[in-house]
């Protein structure tokens, strides 16, 4: 019987990538996006993941027409870039409720399905910027700390359900998501922080937009999927980004910290 895919931010970069794969590889594929989408192979349901009734709404509706989900990638995100004093209430709603409110309101909709069937798969995006906090994108790796914490305390949690959860931490990557930005006019107007998270910031795009095709990171998820006992932890980054999170896990805190504040010339 054909498996049940849902996936967030389906729209466009990762989310449309991994869509199409899975789509090719005879899964039923349901994207959610912002907006209204037509698609010759997938399902699109036009939704927003901060939205807690509209998303479990969107997932009642998957399961009535389709009897099963079967697999639930969390991918919708978006980045605020800037110093973390001088964000506002707004920026910050607006970076947590989309990146961490929206992977766990997508989890709460979809699993007392995957509880009852006793079996899903659940994969949440984080970032390498959810196991080191980057500076001038503070709040985008708080986002992504969060989705690691909440990730592990419900793997712990669902795994006697034979549900599986993994996290997929990706480096940099060449997508929209340099783009579609949104960077602080406070912070980019600030004279003291202003030059520097210009240079920064500078740093950051060059990466990404040098960063590997959002293909790539597709097609390690759709392995993650078919995989029989899928691992906690998956880091996708070239190998110097792969080496930073190694060099987090053993170095002294305050030196690692040195390396972020000389790399990005903070």
């Amino acid at each position: 019987m054909t498996e049940v895919a849902v996936i967030t931010g389906a729209s466009s970069g990762f989310g449309k990538a991994t869509a199409e794969l899975l789509a090719a590889k005879g899964y039923k594929v349901y994207g959610i996006a912002r907006r209204q989408i037509s698609h010759d192979r997938i399902t699109y349901r036009q939704g927003d993941v901060r939205d807690f009734e509209a998303v479990r709404e969107i997932i009642r509706q998957i399961f009535e027409e389709e009897g099963r989900i079967d697999v639930l990638i969390n991918n919708a995100g978006m980045g605020i870039g800037g110093s973390l004093e001088l964000a506002t209430t707004e920026e910050i709603d607006l970076q947590m409720g989309t990146n961490f409110n929206g992977c766990v309101n997508m989890c709460r909709a979809a699993l007392p399905y995957m509880r009852a069937a006793r079996k899903g798969k659940i994969i949440n995006l984080s970032s390498i910027g959810g196991l080191m906090g980057l500076p001038y994108q503070g709040y985008y790796s708080a986002s992504k700390f969060a989705i690691e914490g909440f990730s592990e305390a419900l793997s712990a949690e669902v795994k006697r359900f034979g549900i599986s959860v993994s996290i997929v931490e990706p480096g940099d990557f060449a997508t929209n998501f340099t783009a579609t930005r949104r960077n602080s006019e406070a912070s980019l107007n600030d004279s003291d922080y202003g030059p520097v998270f210009r240079r920064s910031l500078s740093i950051i795009e060059d990466e990404e937009n040098g960063g590997l095709k959002p293909e790539v990171l597709a097609q390690r998820i759709v392995k993650i999927v078919g995989c029989r006992k899928p691992r906690l932890h998956y880091v996708v980054a070239n190998f110097e980004q792969r080496l930073s999170v190694l060099l987090k896990r053993i170095l002294p805190g305050a030196l690692f910290v040195n390396i972020l504040r000389d790399y990005y010339k903070s």
